[in-house]
Protein backbone atom coordinates (compact mmCIF):
# COMPACT_ATOMS: atom_id res chain seq x y z
CA UNK A 1 0.00 0.00 0.00
CA UNK A 2 1.54 3.59 -1.13
CA UNK A 3 1.22 6.19 2.13
CA UNK A 4 3.57 8.42 0.02
CA UNK A 5 0.48 11.26 -0.34
CA UNK A 6 -0.39 11.10 3.16
CA UNK A 7 3.24 11.40 4.48
CA UNK A 8 2.50 15.80 5.20
CA UNK A 9 -0.66 14.87 6.81
CA UNK A 10 0.93 11.75 9.33
CA UNK A 11 3.88 13.75 10.28
CA UNK A 12 1.08 16.77 11.42
CA UNK A 13 -1.45 13.71 13.56
CA UNK A 14 2.47 12.31 14.85
CA UNK A 15 3.32 15.64 16.39
CA UNK A 16 -0.24 16.23 17.77
CA UNK A 17 -0.62 12.79 19.26
CA UNK A 18 2.37 13.06 20.50
CA UNK A 19 2.01 16.76 22.50
CA UNK A 20 -1.76 14.93 23.55
CA UNK A 21 -0.12 11.44 24.84
CA UNK A 22 2.42 13.95 27.06
CA UNK A 23 0.17 15.99 28.40
CA UNK A 24 -2.73 12.73 29.31
CA UNK A 25 0.63 11.37 30.97
CA UNK A 26 1.42 14.37 32.77
CA UNK A 27 -2.14 14.85 34.04
CA UNK A 28 -2.16 11.71 35.53
CA UNK A 29 0.92 12.23 37.47
CA UNK A 30 -0.34 15.54 39.01
CA UNK A 31 -1.13 13.62 42.59
CA UNK A 32 2.05 11.70 43.30
CA UNK A 33 4.97 13.77 44.69
CA UNK A 34 8.57 14.82 43.23
CA UNK A 35 9.92 11.01 44.40
CA UNK A 36 7.06 8.78 42.35
CA UNK A 37 7.63 11.11 39.33
CA UNK A 38 10.83 9.81 39.14
CA UNK A 39 10.15 6.14 40.07
CA UNK A 40 10.25 5.54 43.53
CA UNK A 41 7.43 4.66 45.72
CA UNK A 42 5.59 7.68 47.38
CA UNK A 43 2.83 5.04 48.53
CA UNK A 44 5.50 2.97 49.43
CA UNK A 45 4.33 -0.07 47.36
CA UNK A 46 0.41 0.34 47.48
CA UNK A 47 -2.42 0.26 44.29
CA UNK A 48 -5.35 1.71 44.71
CA UNK A 49 -8.03 1.52 42.14
CA UNK A 50 -8.69 4.24 39.34
CA UNK A 51 -12.92 5.28 39.41
CA UNK A 52 -14.34 7.79 37.81
CA UNK A 53 -12.60 10.47 35.85
CA UNK A 54 -9.42 8.84 36.96
CA UNK A 55 -10.13 5.58 34.84
CA UNK A 56 -11.28 7.33 31.91
CA UNK A 57 -8.77 9.46 31.57
CA UNK A 58 -6.41 6.50 32.00
CA UNK A 59 -8.36 4.19 29.56
CA UNK A 60 -8.13 7.68 27.01
CA UNK A 61 -4.35 7.33 27.66
CA UNK A 62 -3.86 4.00 26.50
CA UNK A 63 -6.00 4.90 23.09
CA UNK A 64 -4.22 8.13 22.23
CA UNK A 65 -0.80 5.68 22.99
CA UNK A 66 -1.95 2.75 20.24
CA UNK A 67 -2.86 5.20 18.26
CA UNK A 68 0.39 7.10 18.22
CA UNK A 69 2.06 3.92 17.67
CA UNK A 70 0.18 2.98 14.67
CA UNK A 71 0.72 6.40 12.85
CA UNK A 72 4.33 6.11 13.69
CA UNK A 73 4.14 2.80 11.85
CA UNK A 74 2.08 4.34 8.48
CA UNK A 75 4.36 7.37 8.84
CA UNK A 76 7.57 5.08 8.35
CA UNK A 77 6.07 3.39 5.39
CA UNK A 78 5.08 6.52 3.85
CA UNK A 79 8.82 7.94 4.54
CA UNK A 80 10.29 4.59 2.69
CA UNK A 81 11.90 3.51 5.73
CA UNK A 82 10.50 0.46 5.87
CA UNK A 83 10.17 -1.64 3.02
Amino acid sequence: MNFQPWAPYLSVAEIILGITLTILVLIQTKGADLGGFLGGSGESGSFRTRRGVEATLHRITIVTGIIFFIVTLMAFLAWGQVV
